[in-house]
């Protein structure tokens, strides 16, 4: 079942005084499926960034659609666009957005505040959620208290605390080290097998390789994607390092 689906996507930005059109996303076309596990890849500049902002709902393409559990994220009214994110999507930065002025416990429950829900039935499932990512300890403490990779672990318990019909993650792996890089991935294996569908922009193979399916993106449109199948996440690396090899060279075939 398709969770998400992307139609004849099209980005055209007009230059000041409209003296040029850049065609950011030229016809995209891809579905996520419910319980998927997608990465996008390419290029600065080949259009991922600008795919990102309207799957996330904060840009409209020039023509195309992209649907949500069936609703078409265009016709959204201005006014229901920010309780429609909170509610439908959980959102994962490179940079964490944590409020400093908060403790942790109250970041993760930000989202249900803005959603006026009483964070008291909520209980059960915070407790639930953040043992499973395995940040009871750090509840208490305050951002600025804490690593970077504990800071991402509880941006994504802050992302699943609505139960969003997926989690977009915007190269989440960027400002960590190698070793938190490895147990936020493993966080996302993790939250992806108990039933979460996962989108990450991504620069990083490693990143990607824990993914089902890589999507790769060069000059605005889908140039070919892989799936993982049986392979080991070893064995995905290579696939994707061959791919990029591929990409950067111009090549047409893979």
């Amino acid at each position: 079942m398709s969770v998400l689906k992307v139609e004849n996507l099209k980005k055209t930005y007009v230059t000041r005084f409209g003296s040029e059109r850049v065609n950011a996303l030229k016809n995209v076309n891809f579905t996520v499926d419910k319980g998927d596990y997608v990465a996008i890849m390419g290029e600065s500049g080949s259009g991922k960034t600008t795919l990102l902002n309207i799957l996330a709902a904060l840009d409209k393409p020039t023509s195309g659609q992209v649907i949500l559990d069936g609703r078409n994220l265009s016709e959204i009214k201005e006014n229901e666009l920010a309780s429609f994110r909170r509610e439908n999507l959980g959102f994962v930065f490179q940079e964490f957005n944590l409020l400093d002025t908060l403790s942790v416990k109250d970041n993760i429950l930000l989202p249900l505040v803005l959603s006026g829900k009483n964070v008291r039935d909520y209980t059960e499932k915070l407790a639930s959620l953040c043992s499973s990512i395995g940040i009871n300890e750090i509840l208490e403490k305050y951002p600025y208290e804490i690593s970077g990779g504990q800071k991402q672990r509880a941006a994504v318990a802050r992302a699943l605390i609505t139960s969003p019909k997926i989690v977009l993650a915007d190269e989440p792996t960027g400002a960590l080290d190698s070793s938190s890089s490895g147990d936020l991935l493993r966080v996302f294996e993790q939250v992806n097998r108990q039933g979460n569908t996962i989108l990450i922009v991504t620069h990083s193979t490693d990143a990607a390789s824990h993914a089902n399916r890589i999507l790769f993106i060069r000059d605005g449109v889908i140039f070919h994607q892989i799936y993982r199948g049986d392979c080991t996440n070893d064995e995905l690396y290579k696939k994707i390092s061959d791919t990029l090899t591929m990409l950067r060279s111009g090549g047409k075939n893979i």
